[in-house]
């Protein structure tokens, strides 16, 4: 049984990258209609929109779409209202995360992040075998052997045609740069949270 939160769509439209622009929204359809993942999404982003209205919270955090989003900015460009919609779902969706909404921290893209962003901040750059390897493993073991596996094919062929190397992971030459880079982005994005 859903439960309604009355004062989500204010929070939402007060705190969420375009929400405030989230009351343009006519309903047309055009940003679903326009998505290439649309198919996919439990909920287009126009009934996310009215879920946000009726103050449920906890169905949109937990919304598939938040995830499918792949940002090629269809919605963005199509909309006759100029509403943001893909801004609207990822910052949506960094709330879901913020909240520790199981669907949000498990998905496939949540789990691709982290591998992303481990690599991105621990390197300077990102090193796809990396990335790889903590994304299959974030399921398991037994599961991350399984989807290695699958893909050690497609891996021999990128090595074999020298679209990936097999050395050491590459790295940027000033680390210590990079450090202070990411400190004052997280000291900015803590202030942005509060």
């Amino acid at each position: 049984m859903s439960t309604y939160d009355l004062n989500f769509a204010r929070w939402v439209y007060e705190n969420v990258d375009g929400g405030d622009k989230m009351a343009l929204c006519m309903q047309c359809g055009t940003c679903s209609g326009s998505c290439p993942l649309g198919a996919q999404m439990d909920y287009g982003p126009r009934k996310l929109f009215m879920m946000v209205r009726a103050g449920l919270k906890d169905k949109v955090l937990e919304s598939n779409t938040l995830w499918n989003c792949v940002s090629c900015y269809n919605c963005v460009v199509r909309c006759p209202r100029q509403v943001p919609v893909k801004y609207v779902l990822h910052s949506l969706g960094t709330a879901a995360v913020r909240a520790g909404i199981p669907a949000a921290t498990k998905s496939d893209n949540a789990r691709f992040a982290r591998a992303f962003w481990w690599s991105a901040s621990k390197l300077g750059r990102t090193d796809e075998r990396i990335v790889t390897a903590l994304f299959y493993f974030s399921y398991g073991l037994s599961k991350g052997f399984k989807m290695a596996m699958a893909n050690l094919p497609v891996a021999l062929g990128l090595v074999k045609t020298k679209r990936m190397h097999i050395g050491a992971p590459y790295m940027c030459k000033n680390k210590g740069e990079l450090k202070t880079i990411l400190a004052k982005a997280a000291e900015i994005e803590a202030r942005h949270a509060k």
